[in-house]
């Protein structure tokens, strides 16, 4: 478990630069309840976030007790995860740039900001997609099921525990914590333009040539 979850680790931090779901609770400090919108948008996400991520791991568990090689099943994720994360970063993957609502008040309740940070989750493919790139750790490791679930739990919680930062700058500063936060929204955007592409493709030629170096070899790289 311990050798999984250091593997892993690279994944989870480029995973938590996610500049789609800080700039969404941002946005969602701009209703009535700051705190409880943007705490709900963070519980959206992450509920989620571990369904999906337990539901993908458990079914290529399956999968691979049903071929009796965890190896090449995780391999062969490896693969097809590294080679999106690539054309991800591609300049043929040509996104349009999202514009950030400027509204003063958002007209969010704690239910609709929940369904929010859900469906965001879903939106931002790339990070999905290193989300997986974790989560064929578990499969290529052989965990047990219990383990994998354990595995995931703890991902999520550490990930949440990342962006508290929103709710509890509004906590303790409120009006001049959003400005903040409005200021902070921006630069990691920008900041997020720059690094991105070249944080998918070290992602992505990692899980490349792992997956090349096992189909070769019999033997991944890590």
């Amino acid at each position: 478990m311990l050798q999984t979850a250091s593997v892993a680790l690279p994944f989870f931090i480029a995973d938590v630069l996610n500049p789609v779901l800080f700039a969404v609770m941002v946005y969602a400090t701009g209703s009535r309840s700051p705190v409880l919108t943007s705490i709900a948008v963070l519980l959206g996400h992450t509920a989620a976030k571990l369904i999906v991520g337990i539901t993908v791991a458990i079914g290529l568990e399956r999968i691979a007790e049903f071929l009796d090689n965890p190896s090449v099943v995780g391999s062969s994720v490896a693969l097809i995860v590294g080679l999106l994360l690539l054309w991800h970063a591609s300049p043929f993957n040509k996104k349009r740039d999202e514009k950030q609502s400027e509204q003063k008040e958002t007209l969010l309740s704690p239910l609709s900001a929940f369904k929010l940070g859900a469906t965001v989750n879903l939106a931002a493919a790339p990070f999905a997609l290193l989300y997986f790139g974790a989560i064929d750790q578990t499969i290529k490791a052989d965990l047990g099921a219990f383990e994998v679930v354990a595995f995931l739990v703890a991902y999520n919680i550490l990930y949440s525990v990342m962006f508290l930062i929103v709710p509890a700058t509004i906590a303790i500063l409120g009006e001049k914590g959003r400005a903040l936060l409005k200021k902070t929204n921006k630069k990691l955007g920008r900041a997020s333009t720059f690094m991105m592409p070249y944080i998918l493709v070290l992602a992505g030629f990692a899980l490349v040539s792992d997956a090349a170096f096992y189909f070769v070899t019999g033997k991944g790289l890590f």
